[in-house]
């Protein structure tokens, strides 16, 4: 089996169409095609079935999948040990990292990796904390940096970076903002707009509340913290934000309740060869580690 076809059917079996994934792997959808009859035949099964303009994987698709992941995973830690065996610090490092994070934590960071490395081609992705713990774990992600899981696969290698103090926060004309100290049940007797009940910080969120015997009464969520702040300012409820995010049109609320905070750092997968330009990043990110530990609560 070639890596190309292999890349070709996870790339369909991912996307669920031969034309997403041609436009993926930067193919026409008839090479896409061409690379899956191949992979068929040399394996003597089809792999998807083709129903109108559904694609789904065949029992021999189902079986081929993770080892699909498996072959081109090894191929590609083959591939970063031997270039690794220069000490240069070049080639591609795949990053991925949440926007909030990538706002407001990572640019310093960022601008030193590339000042200090310019030949490495730094390909970042821009995703949902839950999704890039999943690329991470598929082989598909170096390094994350996003908000940390409360209980993580052990196959993850997780370190805390920052920790950041989530704020109750609403907008200045909104009724909670003219009481003074609260209790955390009169929060519940107002909507509030917070993250997705897949996140977790949404998870971190409901758990303090479910603690105290209490049911978070959401209206909106949304993954994007700025636009909850968008949400928020405006009125259409409380919310809980990060302390960077609590500016001028917000108005902090006093709550009855020890501080929340959510850990933020990276994961890498324990088994996979790390690259130069990956050590490299983790370098950085150990030195914000140090610097950031100088205000970390006890």
């Amino acid at each position: 089996m070639d890596t190309q076809s292999l890349q070709a059917f996870l790339a369909v079996a991912d996307g669920g169409s031969f034309s997403r994934a041609g436009e993926q792997l930067h193919l026409t959808q008839p090479a896409v095609s061409k690379r899956i009859a191949a992979l068929e035949d040399q394996v003597g099964a089809r792999l998807f079935d083709r129903i109108g303009r559904r694609i789904t994987l065949t029992e021999a698709g189902r079986l081929l999948l993770p080892r699909a992941r498996q072959i081109l995973v090894m191929v590609d830690d083959s591939r970063r040990a031997l270039s690794n065996l220069d000490g240069q610090v070049a080639g591609s490092l795949t990053l991925a990292t949440s926007h909030h994070i990538g706002l407001h934590r990572l640019p310093p960071l960022l601008k030193a990796y590339t000042g200090q490395h310019p030949d490495v081609r730094l390909d970042l992705h821009f995703q949902d904390s839950e999704q890039a713990y999943q690329g991470v774990l598929d082989g598909e992600l170096e390094i994350a940096v996003v908000t940390l899981a409360p209980h993580p696969d052990p196959q993850l290698e997780v370190v805390p970076v920052w920790i950041d103090r989530l704020c109750f926060v609403c907008s200045p004309d909104h009724p909670l903002a003219s009481r003074g100290r609260l209790a955390l049940h009169e929060l519940c007797d107002f909507d509030a707009v917070l993250p997705g009940p897949l996140t977790f910080t949404r998870t971190l969120i409901e758990g303090r509340f479910a603690a105290a015997g209490l049911r978070l009464p959401v209206a909106l969520s949304t993954n994007y913290l700025e636009t909850l702040k968008m949400m928020t300012a405006i009125g259409l409820g409380w919310s809980l934000l990060p302390q960077r995010l609590v500016a001028g049109e917000l108005h902090e609320l006093e709550v009855d309740h020890p501080p929340i905070q959510r850990p933020l750092g990276y994961l890498v997968h324990r088994n996979r060869t790390r690259s130069n330009a990956a050590r490299a990043m983790l370098e950085l990110l150990a030195q914000a580690r140090e610097a950031a530990a100088l205000k970390w609560p006890d």
